[in-house]
Protein backbone atom coordinates (compact mmCIF):
# COMPACT_ATOMS: atom_id res chain seq x y z
CA UNK A 1 0.00 0.00 0.00
CA UNK A 2 1.29 3.46 -0.94
CA UNK A 3 2.54 5.37 2.09
CA UNK A 4 2.56 8.96 3.27
CA UNK A 5 5.13 10.28 5.70
CA UNK A 6 2.40 11.87 7.85
CA UNK A 7 0.06 9.70 9.91
CA UNK A 8 -3.02 11.81 9.11
CA UNK A 9 -4.09 13.81 6.02
CA UNK A 10 -4.39 17.58 6.21
CA UNK A 11 -7.51 19.67 5.69
CA UNK A 12 -7.77 20.70 2.03
CA UNK A 13 -5.53 17.83 0.86
CA UNK A 14 -6.62 15.75 -2.12
CA UNK A 15 -6.27 12.06 -1.31
CA UNK A 16 -6.81 8.73 -3.04
CA UNK A 17 -9.51 6.59 -1.47
CA UNK A 18 -11.37 3.37 -2.16
CA UNK A 19 -15.13 3.23 -1.54
CA UNK A 20 -15.55 0.56 1.14
CA UNK A 21 -19.27 0.79 1.96
CA UNK A 22 -22.14 2.75 0.42
CA UNK A 23 -25.43 3.42 2.22
CA UNK A 24 -28.33 5.84 1.75
CA UNK A 25 -26.83 8.73 3.73
CA UNK A 26 -23.21 8.51 2.57
CA UNK A 27 -20.24 6.19 2.28
CA UNK A 28 -17.16 4.98 4.11
CA UNK A 29 -13.90 5.46 2.26
CA UNK A 30 -10.61 3.69 2.88
CA UNK A 31 -7.66 6.10 2.65
CA UNK A 32 -5.16 4.21 0.51
CA UNK A 33 -2.18 6.43 1.39
CA UNK A 34 -2.79 6.54 5.14
CA UNK A 35 -2.59 2.95 6.26
CA UNK A 36 -6.17 2.10 5.34
CA UNK A 37 -7.73 4.62 7.75
CA UNK A 38 -11.48 4.94 7.29
CA UNK A 39 -13.05 8.28 6.34
CA UNK A 40 -16.63 9.42 5.90
CA UNK A 41 -18.27 10.90 2.80
CA UNK A 42 -21.67 12.42 3.56
CA UNK A 43 -24.49 12.44 1.02
CA UNK A 44 -24.29 16.24 0.73
CA UNK A 45 -20.62 16.04 -0.36
CA UNK A 46 -21.11 13.46 -3.12
CA UNK A 47 -22.05 15.66 -6.10
CA UNK A 48 -23.11 19.18 -7.03
CA UNK A 49 -25.45 17.73 -9.65
CA UNK A 50 -28.78 16.12 -8.89
CA UNK A 51 -28.81 12.35 -8.62
CA UNK A 52 -31.54 9.84 -7.83
CA UNK A 53 -29.46 7.38 -5.84
CA UNK A 54 -25.99 7.70 -4.31
CA UNK A 55 -25.04 4.49 -6.09
CA UNK A 56 -25.55 6.32 -9.40
CA UNK A 57 -22.43 8.36 -8.49
CA UNK A 58 -20.19 6.04 -6.48
CA UNK A 59 -19.92 2.29 -6.06
CA UNK A 60 -18.17 -0.03 -3.66
CA UNK A 61 -14.63 -0.82 -4.78
CA UNK A 62 -14.30 2.43 -6.73
CA UNK A 63 -10.97 4.22 -6.33
CA UNK A 64 -10.85 7.97 -6.94
CA UNK A 65 -9.70 11.31 -5.54
CA UNK A 66 -11.41 13.01 -2.59
CA UNK A 67 -10.81 16.30 -0.79
CA UNK A 68 -10.31 16.30 2.99
CA UNK A 69 -12.69 18.82 4.58
CA UNK A 70 -12.23 17.95 8.28
CA UNK A 71 -9.67 16.01 10.31
CA UNK A 72 -9.80 15.13 14.02
CA UNK A 73 -6.94 12.75 14.88
CA UNK A 74 -7.98 12.63 18.57
CA UNK A 75 -11.30 11.04 17.58
CA UNK A 76 -9.93 9.27 14.51
CA UNK A 77 -12.35 11.14 12.25
CA UNK A 78 -11.75 12.24 8.65
CA UNK A 79 -14.52 13.79 6.55
CA UNK A 80 -14.25 13.89 2.77
CA UNK A 81 -15.85 15.58 -0.21
CA UNK A 82 -16.13 14.28 -3.73
CA UNK A 83 -17.92 17.26 -5.23
CA UNK A 84 -15.23 19.76 -4.16
CA UNK A 85 -12.49 18.04 -6.17
CA UNK A 86 -11.90 19.97 -9.40
CA UNK A 87 -11.14 17.99 -12.57
CA UNK A 88 -7.60 19.36 -12.70
CA UNK A 89 -7.02 18.35 -9.06
CA UNK A 90 -8.34 14.86 -9.72
CA UNK A 91 -6.15 14.39 -12.79
CA UNK A 92 -3.05 15.68 -10.98
CA UNK A 93 -3.66 13.45 -7.97
CA UNK A 94 -4.19 10.33 -10.06
CA UNK A 95 -0.99 11.15 -11.98
CA UNK A 96 0.92 11.52 -8.69
CA UNK A 97 -0.65 8.30 -7.38
CA UNK A 98 0.54 6.32 -10.38
CA UNK A 99 4.07 7.69 -9.96
CA UNK A 100 3.98 6.85 -6.24
CA UNK A 101 2.97 3.27 -7.08
CA UNK A 102 5.93 2.95 -9.47
CA UNK A 103 8.24 4.35 -6.81
CA UNK A 104 6.97 1.89 -4.21
CA UNK A 105 7.52 -1.06 -6.55
CA UNK A 106 11.15 -0.01 -6.94
CA UNK A 107 11.61 0.55 -3.20
CA UNK A 108 10.14 -2.88 -2.51
CA UNK A 109 12.39 -4.50 -5.09
CA UNK A 110 15.45 -2.78 -3.58
CA UNK A 111 14.43 -3.91 -0.08
CA UNK A 112 14.11 -7.52 -1.19
CA UNK A 113 17.52 -7.41 -2.86
CA UNK A 114 19.01 -6.20 0.42
CA UNK A 115 17.02 -8.64 2.55
CA UNK A 116 15.14 -5.76 4.18
CA UNK A 117 11.49 -4.68 4.56
CA UNK A 118 9.53 -2.09 2.61
CA UNK A 119 9.15 0.11 5.72
CA UNK A 120 12.95 0.25 5.94
CA UNK A 121 13.16 1.25 2.27
CA UNK A 122 10.90 4.23 2.97
CA UNK A 123 12.95 5.25 6.01
CA UNK A 124 16.36 4.71 4.42
CA UNK A 125 15.59 6.12 0.97
CA UNK A 126 11.98 7.04 0.18
CA UNK A 127 11.42 9.86 2.67
CA UNK A 128 14.90 11.26 2.02
CA UNK A 129 14.16 11.48 -1.71
CA UNK A 130 10.77 13.08 -1.01
CA UNK A 131 12.36 15.70 1.26
CA UNK A 132 15.10 16.49 -1.27
CA UNK A 133 13.20 16.28 -4.58
CA UNK A 134 9.61 16.84 -3.47
CA UNK A 135 8.54 13.37 -4.61
CA UNK A 136 10.08 9.90 -4.34
CA UNK A 137 9.67 9.13 -8.03
CA UNK A 138 11.21 12.49 -8.99
CA UNK A 139 14.31 11.45 -7.06
CA UNK A 140 14.42 8.12 -8.88
CA UNK A 141 14.11 9.96 -12.21
CA UNK A 142 17.14 12.02 -11.24
CA UNK A 143 18.97 8.77 -10.51
CA UNK A 144 18.07 7.58 -14.02
CA UNK A 145 19.60 10.78 -15.40
CA UNK A 146 22.63 11.26 -13.13
CA UNK A 147 23.21 7.91 -11.48
CA UNK A 148 24.04 7.21 -7.85
CA UNK A 149 25.15 10.80 -7.16
CA UNK A 150 21.52 11.99 -7.34
CA UNK A 151 20.63 9.63 -4.49
CA UNK A 152 23.71 10.31 -2.38
CA UNK A 153 22.95 14.04 -2.64
CA UNK A 154 19.59 13.37 -0.97
CA UNK A 155 21.31 11.63 1.96
CA UNK A 156 20.59 8.05 0.87
CA UNK A 157 23.29 5.64 2.07
CA UNK A 158 25.60 4.09 -0.51
CA UNK A 159 24.14 0.65 0.19
CA UNK A 160 20.63 1.70 -0.81
CA UNK A 161 21.73 4.24 -3.43
CA UNK A 162 23.69 1.66 -5.43
CA UNK A 163 20.70 -0.71 -5.75
CA UNK A 164 18.17 2.05 -6.47
CA UNK A 165 20.39 3.71 -9.07
CA UNK A 166 20.66 0.39 -10.92
CA UNK A 167 16.89 -0.10 -10.79
CA UNK A 168 16.26 3.47 -11.96
CA UNK A 169 18.52 3.05 -14.98
CA UNK A 170 16.86 -0.26 -15.86
CA UNK A 171 13.23 0.72 -15.39
CA UNK A 172 12.85 4.48 -15.84
CA UNK A 173 12.95 5.89 -19.34
CA UNK A 174 13.24 9.68 -19.43
CA UNK A 175 11.09 11.00 -22.33
CA UNK A 176 13.15 12.70 -25.04
CA UNK A 177 12.15 15.08 -27.85
CA UNK A 178 14.08 15.88 -31.01
CA UNK A 179 14.56 18.98 -33.18
CA UNK A 180 16.66 19.72 -36.27
CA UNK A 181 18.29 22.67 -38.04
CA UNK A 182 19.93 22.83 -41.48
CA UNK A 183 23.13 24.77 -42.21
CA UNK A 184 24.85 25.68 -45.45
CA UNK A 185 28.66 25.72 -45.23
CA UNK A 186 30.92 26.65 -48.15
CA UNK A 187 34.68 27.13 -48.37
CA UNK A 188 36.40 27.24 -51.76
CA UNK A 189 40.02 26.37 -52.41
CA UNK A 190 42.16 23.25 -51.94
CA UNK A 191 41.63 23.18 -48.16
CA UNK A 192 37.93 23.97 -48.26
CA UNK A 193 36.77 20.48 -47.35
CA UNK A 194 39.14 20.36 -44.38
CA UNK A 195 37.85 23.75 -43.19
CA UNK A 196 34.26 22.49 -43.27
CA UNK A 197 35.28 19.37 -41.35
CA UNK A 198 36.96 21.50 -38.69
CA UNK A 199 33.84 23.66 -38.37
CA UNK A 200 31.63 20.62 -37.85
CA UNK A 201 34.05 18.89 -35.46
CA UNK A 202 34.40 22.00 -33.32
CA UNK A 203 30.62 22.34 -33.21
CA UNK A 204 30.32 18.72 -32.03
CA UNK A 205 33.09 19.17 -29.46
CA UNK A 206 31.33 22.25 -28.11
CA UNK A 207 28.07 20.30 -27.80
CA UNK A 208 29.90 17.49 -25.99
CA UNK A 209 31.54 19.92 -23.57
CA UNK A 210 28.10 21.29 -22.68
CA UNK A 211 26.57 17.84 -22.26
CA UNK A 212 24.23 18.34 -25.21
CA UNK A 213 22.95 15.35 -27.18
CA UNK A 214 23.78 16.46 -30.73
CA UNK A 215 24.55 14.75 -34.03
CA UNK A 216 25.50 16.33 -37.37
CA UNK A 217 24.85 14.77 -40.76
CA UNK A 218 25.79 15.66 -44.33
CA UNK A 219 22.53 16.41 -46.09
CA UNK A 220 23.99 16.76 -49.57
CA UNK A 221 26.84 19.28 -49.64
CA UNK A 222 26.82 22.17 -48.92
CA UNK A 223 23.91 21.32 -46.56
CA UNK A 224 24.45 19.88 -43.08
CA UNK A 225 21.71 18.88 -40.64
CA UNK A 226 22.10 19.29 -36.89
CA UNK A 227 19.89 17.02 -34.75
CA UNK A 228 19.50 17.73 -31.03
CA UNK A 229 17.70 15.68 -28.37
CA UNK A 230 16.59 16.87 -24.94
CA UNK A 231 13.77 16.44 -22.44
CA UNK A 232 11.94 19.65 -23.41
CA UNK A 233 11.35 21.45 -26.70
CA UNK A 234 11.94 24.87 -25.13
CA UNK A 235 15.63 24.09 -24.57
CA UNK A 236 16.26 22.63 -28.03
CA UNK A 237 16.12 25.86 -30.03
CA UNK A 238 18.82 27.50 -27.96
CA UNK A 239 20.98 24.35 -28.10
CA UNK A 240 20.75 24.20 -31.89
CA UNK A 241 21.57 27.89 -32.30
CA UNK A 242 24.56 27.63 -29.97
CA UNK A 243 26.00 24.67 -31.88
CA UNK A 244 25.25 26.24 -35.26
CA UNK A 245 26.94 29.49 -34.25
CA UNK A 246 30.14 27.61 -33.42
CA UNK A 247 30.21 26.04 -36.88
CA UNK A 248 29.44 29.39 -38.55
CA UNK A 249 32.14 31.17 -36.56
CA UNK A 250 34.80 28.60 -37.48
CA UNK A 251 33.96 28.52 -41.18
CA UNK A 252 34.06 32.33 -41.27
CA UNK A 253 37.55 32.35 -39.69
CA UNK A 254 38.65 29.81 -42.32
CA UNK A 255 37.60 32.20 -45.09
CA UNK A 256 34.39 30.40 -45.93
CA UNK A 257 30.73 31.30 -45.75
CA UNK A 258 27.88 29.81 -43.78
CA UNK A 259 24.24 30.45 -43.04
CA UNK A 260 21.21 28.85 -41.46
CA UNK A 261 18.93 27.49 -44.17
CA UNK A 262 16.19 26.14 -41.93
CA UNK A 263 15.35 27.33 -38.44
CA UNK A 264 14.85 24.68 -35.75
CA UNK A 265 11.89 22.42 -36.43
CA UNK A 266 10.42 19.27 -34.93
Amino acid sequence: MIKKKREWPQQGEVVIGTVAQVFDKGAYITLDEYGGKRAYLSLSEVSSSWFHNIRDVIREGQKTAFKVIRVDPSKGHVDLSLKRVADVERDRKIFEWKRAKKAEVMLDFAAKKLGRKLDEAYEEAGWKLEDHYGEIYAGLEEAARRGIEALLAAGVSEEWAKILAELAREHIEIPQVKMSMTLELRCHGPLGIEAIKRALIEALNYAKSKGYQVKIYADGAPKYRIDATAEEYKTLKSILREVANVALSVISKEGGQGRILEEPKK
